[in-house]
């Protein structure tokens, strides 16, 4: 089963508690025209009336505007021709370069989620696909990083 793009764009909206307005500032600096209805749809619950399909273009751009909303653009442009397969070691790729995460917090966000990771089978999921070590990413570690993501940004309920 691939992996399900609304799921993982919907964590990362509850995780960052991002608004509305910055998803969409995200999808204007990846320079990708998003509707706020359109973004709305992509947003709800697979059997919610309006519920649309998030297509692996609209949720790797998110992910591109992602990282230039929280560091800046990049001083070296991407060659932007070269047609990249969304992974979900990809998406755990962009997620820590977006969040300026370091091993220690990836390491803590996956055990927030229950999931213990030797620094070695950490550092295998973010090599290159061809390198001797890579490990590829299940969708069930992936959506343990979202779950730890969101406590690990959980701030509380603020008193009044």
């Amino acid at each position: 089963m691939p992996i399900n793009t609304n799921e993982i764009l919907y964590r990362i909206h509850k995780a960052l508690e991002l608004s509305i307005d910055e998803m969409l500032e995200a999808y204007k600096l990846a320079e990708y025209p998003m509707e706020r209805e359109h973004l709305e749809a992509l947003l709800k619950r697979r059997y919610d009336k309006d519920f649309e399909l998030c297509s692996y273009e609209e949720l790797g751009v998110f992910l591109d505007g992602l990282i230039i909303l929280k560091r800046g653009p990049s001083p070296k442009k991407e060659n932007d021709d070269e047609i990249v397969e969304l992974t979900n070691n990809l998406i755990l790729k962009k997620l820590r370069i977006a969040l300026e995460l370091k091993e220690a917090e990836t390491e803590i966000i996956f055990n927030l989620a229950d999931v213990m990771l030797t620094k070695q089978e950490l550092k295998s999921l973010f090599r290159k696909e061809n390198h001797k070590n890579f490990k590829a990413c299940s969708d069930e570690l992936l959506m343990a990083f979202l779950e730890g993501l969101e406590e690990f940004y959980y701030v509380g309920e603020t008193e009044a």
